[in-house]
């Protein structure tokens, strides 16, 4: 049966109706967006071991599979450093229609700049450009400042589980929106 108790799965998901009128991307100064280049492997690692608290492979979880392509992996440097990333993905288990915004870290000497609002808006113009109509995601109930980055970018909460009301009930009452658990879109959209 897994780890029910937690009553932490399966995995909240967050919906964006449209890539249409996104808002503007403005880099904070002294901060550059770029796509992967060959070498960025261990960066992006960094970035997402430090986030997710886990070792990431970047070969085996990006490279190898079939929706990479460099662009598609964003990163937001301080000088030459990747300190920030997102990456505008696909997934089986949504529309086609839909991009996957996939993989948002931040390192943490440099949380509390909105870099992850902005990588992850970096990762939505793309997902714009490749002609995706909308976007979705999958975060982690305990990831509440980057609910709180999603809902900024006008994602909503989307039911998947019945145990899901409950929790996004919790964490709207963590970051004092409740107009989080308000939008809680209960139908299949995507």
């Amino acid at each position: 049966m897994g780890n029910q108790s937690s009553n932490t799965s399966p995995q909240l998901v967050m919906y964006l109706k449209s890539l249409h009128n996104l808002p503007a991307l403005n880099i904070p100064e002294g901060y550059e967006l770029r796509s992967f280049i060959p070498g960025d492997e261990k960066e992006w690692e960094n970035i997402i071991n430090a986030s997710f608290r886990y070792q990431s492979d970047f070969v085996k979880e990006i490279i190898s599979k079939e929706y990479f392509k460099p662009e598609r992996v964003k990163f937001i440097c301080w000088g030459n450093k990747p300190v920030a990333t997102a990456t505008a993905w696909e997934s089986k288990d949504y529309s086609k229609e839909a991009g996957y915004l996939h993989m948002v870290g931040v390192l943490p000497e440099y949380t509390g700049k909105k870099l992850g609002y902005h990588v992850s808006l970096a990762a939505l113009y793309e997902m714009a450009s490749e002609g995706k109509k909308s976007a979705v995601l999958q975060t982690d109930d305990f990831r509440i400042p980057a609910i709180k980055t999603y809902w900024n970018l006008g994602f909503k909460p989307m039911l998947v589980h019945e145990n899901q009301v409950k929790r996004w009930n919790d964490i709207s009452v963590k970051l004092n929106l409740p107009e989080l658990a308000n939008a809680l879109i209960k139908d299949k959209l995507v």
